[in-house]
């Protein structure tokens, strides 16, 4: 039997530290008429908003974004007649599962039932998201054969009947948590212990109940009419906290209200105006990738949430050490949207760039894409990341904790209750959902701490097929060899299609059936077979108006592989001999770039020298100045990125460096300042000729030679008889010679 608490998993805002946040209050009336614009005007509203967004963002592309983020959405296989075959059988016993729940007066089904049908092993509580569940399903059976046209509808009148005199809140229209199944009444107690039931209203089990209305209202026109009343009195607006985010201007969703006073954990006020206050959670819906967006797409398409707050949510968590706590330091940059600045981070896992969940869990990013057709709206956003989420579940299964099997998320505990499955390196939460239940990874957070866990063991894996079905428009291969492994190698198939859970290393097995699981199977199973029928019967023109183009605007960081760095400036096979020139190109947006000069040849002993650092802009663009002088020599450019997460990738480059070694030039010989003697006698500056009778003796050559006498008979006659004068002359010059070679020897000496 699964937890009567389960509802839906939700988080709670958190502060960098990790711990709870309380938020102000305040009224956010609602303006304007709900549904009353036009079809011009929705057309023009939409128009504005795509050029508002267009301008703040790159024009996205199929299969590679402005920023380098790789695609990985492919175009499935297409089945063979056997696999469709298979499909098909596994919808029919499923839906057998989601009659046998549904208490056939009052049309609600059970949360869940045991693993043989049996109708006295239905729980006796239900709430809004089991009873849209049910609704889309039967649509579903209709459309593949499974139950006849008329007798959808009756399934369908009777449920819708019931709905519409169930207790609500007005005036916001929204449906209390938990009901009775055979009677519709509010449960006030828990079967089994009798604990008193709080009466609350949740904005995620509303929006699954909100959505499968749309769905029926479009599917089966004979009841539009009664559909399209119950839908139209529920406002969103209930639940949306314009005052969420002070500091951005910007507002969330909270996790639900009671409207009744609680005595600790909620927050007082009227967000619809009314005079009347409610009792809001502590907490507010504030990851993206989580199932709880549906609320937010119905707030959006119905005018009750500003299409702003589409942008608000934490794609991951900053990539600072203030929010160290987050399971891994994201990579990203950051890029406005609507006049609204997001931080695109992704985490890293085993090469790829994906956006997180809160917990990890397969549901959290996939289940409201049942029904919005996010990948064809978002192709750079969500069409990137859901193949990824995916893929990365399938590589954990497999590879990484090597179960044999894949697919996690929220389901029965093989070994009693109920647990919260999933991979969790992508989930924000430090702990995640833990796909054994017991093994927490703790990675190092690049620069801020340390990981404790990075390589664990895993134990007993927990598979639920549901989450593999959810995978089937990206993987249909995969899938079908995953569920073909379940239920030859376990006890994991029933009356009701695939039991909830299996824990594969014990061979432990779930033997139940949770209404919410099997209707998501049925969602997919209905999608893939029948072309998206489901995402067809719930859009209509205004939500596709009110919500594509926030899709289409949006670039996530996620990737399929690591974005490599690539030099375009210089071109490929330039010799440069300066690497003082300015280097560009491209690379993974937000990440440091680094070109270096690695020696070569002759000069490879010599170190490796950093020519100049960049970083990389949101379109993945960089650029920068070489700042280096290199010594003589050859040498090979490199170029790498490193994220904020601390990946480095490097690039290839065909670019070299030659350093030519400065040329010698011949020494250029002094002018000559000593005057060519005349007297062959007179020997080279070994002795500096003193003055006439300085120190009142004569100086002797290295003959031992008077030089004094010669000097004098010199000055008298010169060598050639040239008169006193004359000598007089060459006597001065050969003095000042003298002077010239002394200061030599004493700056020599």
């Amino acid at each position: 039997m699964g937890s009567p608490n389960r509802g839906t998993p939700s988080r709670t805002s958190a502060t960098p530290n990790g711990s709870a946040v309380g938020v102000p209050v305040s009224a956010a009336p609602r303006s304007g008429l709900r549904r009353a614009v036009t079809a011009c005007a929705v057309t023009v509203g939409a128009s504005l908003v795509a050029t508002s967004l267009v301008a703040a963002a790159p024009a996205p592309v199929a299969t590679t974004s402005p920023a380098g983020a790789v695609a990985a959405a492919a175009v499935p296989s297409v089945v063979t007649p056997e696999q469709e075959a298979t499909l098909e059988r596994y919808a029919a016993d499923t839906y057998d599962s989601l009659a046998a729940m549904t208490d056939p007066a009052t049309g609600l089904p059970a949360d869940n039932i045991g693993g043989t049908l049996d109708p006295a092993t239905r729980s006796a509580y239900t709430s809004p998201t089991n009873i849209g569940g049910y609704l889309w399903s039967t649509v579903m059976a209709r459309d593949l054969g499974i139950v006849t046209a008329d007798e959808a509808y009756d399934l369908m009148s009777t449920t819708l009947a019931t709905v519409d005199g169930l207790d609500r809140h007005e005036p916001s229209g929204m449906f209390y948590n938990w009901y009775d199944p055979a009677t519709g009444d509010r449960v006030r107690s828990w079967p089994g212990d009798g604990a008193v039931v709080e009466q609350f209203l949740s904005s995620v089990d509303n929006g699954w109940l909100a959505a499968a209305l749309r769905v029926v209202a479009e599917a089966e026109p004979r009841l539009a009419d009664e559909a399209t009343a119950i839908y139209d009195d529920m406002n969103f607006g209930v639940y949306y906290n314009a005052d969420a985010l002070p500091d951005r201007g910007l507002g969330l969703l909270r996790g639900g209200f009671w409207d009744e006073k609680q005595t600790e954990g909620s927050v007082p006020g009227d967000y619809l105006g009314t005079g009347q206050d409610v009792y809001y959670t502590g907490h507010h819906y504030d990851t993206a990738v989580s199932e709880t967006r549906i609320a937010t797409y119905l707030g959006i398409a119905e005018g009750d949430v500003p299409p702003e707050t589409y942008y608000a949510t934490w794609r991951t968590f900053p990539s600072t050490c203030d929010w160290a706590w987050q399971e891994s330091r994201p990579s990203g940059v950051t890029r406005t949207y609507l006049g609204v600045d997001v931080f695109e981070g992704a985490y890293s896992y085993r090469g790829m760039s994906i956006v997180p969940g809160w917990g990890g869990s397969m549901f959290e990013a996939l289940m409201p894409d049942m029904l919005v057709p996010e990948s064809e709206w978002g192709p750079t956003s969500w069409g990137v990341n859901h193949p990824l989420v995916v893929e990365a579940q399938k590589q954990h299964g497999l590879d990484e904790a090597g179960y044999g099997y894949w697919g996690f998320s929220p389901a029965s505990n093989p070994f009693g209750g109920y647990a919260e499955y999933g991979v969790d390196q992508l989930g924000m939460r430090d702990d995640g959902y833990l796909s054994d239940g017991v093994t927490n990874v703790d990675v190092d957070s690049f620069g801020c701490a340390e990981g404790t866990n990075p390589d664990p063991e895993y134990q007993d894996g927990v598979v639920t097929p549901h989450a593999s079905f959810l995978g089937l428009s990206y993987d249909p291969e995969g899938v079908l060899a995953n569920l073909d492994g379940l239920e030859s190698d376990f006890d994991s198939y029933g009356p009701g299609g695939f039991y909830d859970a299996i824990a594969v290393r014990s061979g432990t097995v779930a033997q139940t059936y949770l209404s919410l699981d099997q209707s998501m199977i049925m969602a997919a199973i209905g999608n893939y077979l029948t072309d998206g029928s489901l995402q067809d019967y719930f859009v209509d023109d205004q939500l596709e108006a009110s919500l594509r183009p926030l899709m289409e605007a949006e670039v996530f960081s996620a990737s399929a592989e690591a974005v490599v760095p690539v030099l375009t400036t210089p071109a490929a096979g330039t010799v440069l001999t300066d690497p003082r020139t300015t280097f560009s190109g491209t690379g993974e947006p937000g990440a440091e770039l680094t070109v270096t000069a690695t020696p070569t040849g002759d000069v490879a002993a010599l170190a490796v020298q950093t020519l100049c650092t960049a970083p990389v802009d949101a379109d993945g663009a960089w650029s920068c100045d070489g700042q280096t002088t290199l010594a003589p020599g050859t040498y090979a450019l490199a170029i790498s990125t490193t994220s904020t997460a601390g990946i480095t990738t490097p690039g290839e480059v065909d670019v070299t460096v030659e350093v030519a070694a400065a040329p010698t030039e011949e020494p250029t010989p002094p002018a000559p300042t000593d005057p060519t003697p005349t007297d062959p006698t007179l020997a080279p500056e070994t002795t500096a000729p003193m003055a006439p009778g300085a120190g009142g003796g004569g100086s002797t050559g290295g003959d031992g030679a008077d030089r004094s006498a010669q000097g004098g008979d010199l000055a008298e006659t010169g060598t050639d008889g040239a008169p006193v004068l004359a000598g007089a002359a060459l006597l001065t010059v050969l003095l000042g010679a003298a002077t010239v070679v002394l200061v030599r020897r004493r700056r020599l000496g």
